[in-house]
């Protein structure tokens, strides 16, 4: 894979029982080259799902903590099948294909919500808004978006899951509360 050679995203991770599906925009570097979703160490992403659900999703090997997810509902894909770029942002995106994803109505009978992990993501919101579920933003767990602080994406997170049925052990602290309303 060069540097500005196509760069092909990473397959769903979904299953009939996924009723809300987490969308990114296309994996970074640390992702792609470990084949694995949010793997850069300060994406905020497993942390976050591991407070909420109450699993030590960072001390998991990877295809244990995609079990968890499935278990709790929860998949993940990303709107871009690939593109062009170079580094990880998502500013650097050149050239990007969707992915079909219409195929989350037919692998996904029980979907009932697409969470957009980010603004990139967001920007395709008209193409998920046409499956007839909810559609959400939510604050991205990038590294590269640091204008949140972790308490407040969490409370972010935790109110969008709960919303769509996704059963949480986690229970917000006062200050996270305080944190979420800002």
């Amino acid at each position: 894979m060069s540097a500005m050679g196509w760069q092909q995203g990473l397959p769903p991770v979904l299953d009939e029982r996924t009723r809300v599906v987490v969308l990114g925009s296309f994996p970074g570097q640390a992702s792609l080259r470990a084949q694995q979703y949010y793997a850069h160490p300060r994406n905020q992403f497993w942390p976050i799902l591991q407070d909420l659900l109450q699993q030590p999703l960072t001390a998991l090997p990877y295809p244990d903590r995609l079990t968890v997810l499935l278990r709790h509902g929860l998949g993940l894909w990303d709107v871009y099948a690939r593109c062009v770029r170079r580094g990880s942002l998502d500013s650097a995106i050149e050239r990007a294909e969707l992915n079909d994803l219409a195929l989350l109505r037919k692998r996904c009978p029980a979907l009932v919500a697409i969470l957009h992990n980010g603004g990139e993501s967001w920007r395709h919101a008209r193409h998920t808004r046409a499956l007839g579920v909810a559609v959400q933003r939510l604050p991205s767990t990038s590294p590269a978006h640091a204008s949140w602080p972790l308490a407040r994406k969490r409370a972010a997170w935790a109110d969008a899951l709960a919303r769509y049925g996704v059963p949480l052990a986690w229970t917000p602290t006062e200050d996270a509360v305080e944190v979420g309303r800002a």
